[in-house]
């Protein structure tokens, strides 16, 4: 036989049985896998004759353990710890074993050995700690991180594998140290430190945890005042805290050491201004406005410091005459500093907004409106809200149709975009107050699927509105005298909106608009500051209609009267859980529970 042939044969008859070899180790994997040891061992124990590496082993041994054959199971481990270079894992396979068996002592002496001849690298030391953090052996886990600290031949450190093991040891003030060496080592960890902190010390609940972060942070930023990841963590800690006002503090002082532009300020303004916190936001925006005409953020900051002006002085329901004067003056007074440019149309906007709807000053806010469109340089999309804001003015006025072309032009020139929506349903607002129904309606339809959530939702509230009282009513008469007095109210011509309200309830007792109309009048009494006469009409729904559409409307409208002007939380907190037991349906429903849980004493992330 020649030897080509003879190489052949030879190279045929190993590779069959090495393809049988594999057949074997895949039988007894899935015995393995399907906890059937016995089977497993049958096919395991030939195999371990050949085949004595890792993967055979440690599922052999596995395996003998799991049938109780100790003794065996000892003889192979002590056998591979003899032939193996990695000594380490062959001392702690053996105290794994002992640990299995009730040798305690055995079992921490070769778990001593294993940390002994631990070998330099960080994949040597991952795999020697992970395995003993799954039997829970955390003191031998940490041993090896230090062990391994002493040999690395590259200076790493072990500092955010020491600080996971401390957590899970429950030892969070190490743990926090160990996270805060990380930082000061290496800076780009934080956001994983962060979530880490979140989901270890939960520090939103836990007060107490909290308040020791917050020690040690402090006492870092004294330690080491030139790195700033400290005093940034303290920020965010604050911030999860809803403690704005501390957070400020931290960022003034960051802003100041690092000689920034405000910008870190600036957003924490917006927070605390997102959040409610008007007295921070004010604070953070006249921070940066001190900064001076030449900094970056001083227009923006001016402008949000005037929002948020406002938004104090009109939220109330009673503010008074003088309030509106200054609010105003404050709005010209920035503008005459800063002149009308492209880059202050929207703080013209906003005083336009104050004059026509608080100020009743509608010939000089439409005259501020239409200099502001003319100003060169504004973009598209700008310009479109300013004519959205003179639209809503000239409706103000009782000028519809003029109001209308402004909103179709938006609609024109932004078609597929929230702003183009926007413009359609003030349209459709437009031809509701004026008694064009269908076409109303027609416009809704459309807008009810919009991307603009508020949008949507504002157009499928006056589409039901609207079906809810024409469906079944061929008398379009009490429909037209609401809408009028839609307008009127929407006009701040109260008294007006009032007498059209009451002629419909006089003429047409019963109308299905009654639920509508007492929810008219609690809008009107609100805007009067009458507020127990606007009280008096929710409770005249809640005890009627409770089963018609504004039912949760004004549930949830009671439930904010009693907490934040009449301070009773006990009746809020009700009217708050009745929304989520009754009209779990409700869009009010996510907001009902977030202030029901907060007023039950959850605290809320």
């Amino acid at each position: 036989m020649s030897l080509k042939v003879i190489i052949s044969v030879a190279i045929f008859f190993c590779s069959v049985g090495m393809s049988a070899q594999e057949t074997d180790l895949d039988l007894a994997e899935y015995y393995f896998k399907e906890g059937q040891f016995a089977s497993a061992k049958l096919y395991y124990q030939d195999i371990y004759k050949k085949n004595t590496t890792n993967r055979v082993h440690e599922k052999y041994l596995q395996t003998l353990i799991a049938l109780e054959e100790y003794d065996e199971a000892e003889k192979i481990a002590k056998k591979k710890l003899k032939r193996t270079i990695d000594k380490a894992k062959g001392h702690q396979d053996l105290g794994i074993l002992y640990k299995t068996i009730g040798d305690y002592d055995a079992s921490e002496e070769q778990f001593e050995l294993a940390v002994k001849e631990l070998q330099s690298g960080r994949s040597n030391a991952s795999k020697l700690a992970r395995e003993f953090i799954n039997m829970s052996e955390f003191e031998f886990a940490e041993k090896t991180y230090s062990k391994a600290k002493k040999i690395s031949v590259d200076g790493y450190p072990y500092y955010y594998e020491m600080a996971n093991l401390k957590g899970q040891m429950g030892d969070h003030e190490q743990m926090v140290d160990e996270f805060l060496n990380l930082l000061e080592a290496s800076p780009n960890y934080v956001q994983s430190v962060q979530n880490s902190f979140n989901r270890t010390l939960n520090v939103v609940e836990n007060e107490d945890k909290a308040e020791m972060l917050k020690g040690k942070l402090l006492a870092k930023i004294q330690k080491v005042p030139e790195e700033p990841i400290f005093s940034e963590l303290l920020i965010w800690l604050f911030q999860q805290e809803k403690n704005f006002s501390g957070a400020l503090v931290q960022a003034k002082a960051l802003d100041r050491r690092l000689q920034e532009d405000g910008l870190r300020v600036f957003n924490l303004g917006q927070l605390a201004k997102k959040n409610e916190d008007y007295n921070t936001a004010k604070d953070a925006y006249e921070y940066v406005v001190s900064k001076g005409p030449s900094n970056s953020y001083y227009i923006s900051s001016r402008l949000e410091l005037l929002k948020t002006l406002k938004i104090q002085v009109t939220s109330s329901f009673n503010y008074s005459g003088e309030d509106i004067i200054e609010l105003e003056t404050a709005y010209k007074d920035a503008l005459l500093e800063l002149g009308e440019s492209s880059s202050t149309v929207m703080m013209m906007k906003e005083l336009a907004h104050v004059q026509a709807f608080f100020g009743n000053k509608s010939e000089d806010a439409i005259d501020v409106l239409n200099r502001a469109l003319e100003i060169p340089g504004v973009y598209d999309n700008i310009r479109s809200h300013l004519k959205l804001e003179l639209g809503d003015i000239l409706v103000y006025e009782g000028n519809v149709w003029e109001a209308s072309l402004l909103f179709s032009q938006v609609e024109l020139d932004f078609k597929e975009d929230a702003l183009g929506h926007e413009g359609k349903f003030r349209n459709a607002r437009v031809s509701y107050f004026t008694g064009d129904f269908e076409w109303a309606q027609s416009q809704l339809d459309v807008l009810k699927a919009s991307t603009s959530k508020l949008i949507a939702n504002d157009a499928l509230d006056l589409s039901l509105l609207i079906t809810d009282n024409l469906a079944l009513d061929t008398i379009y008469k009490p429909m037209e005298l609401f809408a009028q007095a839609d307008l009127f109210i929407y006009q701040n011509q109260l008294d007006l909106a009032i007498e059209k309200v009451d002629s419909i309830l006089s003429e047409y007792p019963a109308h299905s608009l009654t639920d509508e109309i007492h929810y008219s009048k609690y809008r009107i009494f609100m805007k009067k500051g009458q507020f127990e006469n606007a009280a008096d009409q929710l409770d005249q729904i809640l005890l009627f209609y409770s089963e018609d559409i504004v039912a949760d409307d004004a549930v949830f409208s009671l439930a904010e009267l009693n907490e934040t002007v009449f301070n009773d939380t006990v009746k809020a907190s009700e009217l708050y859980e009745l929304i989520l037991t009754d009209y779990t349906n409700s869009l009010y429903a996510i907001e009902a529970r977030k202030r029901f849980r907060r007023l039950r004493g959850d605290v809320i992330n």
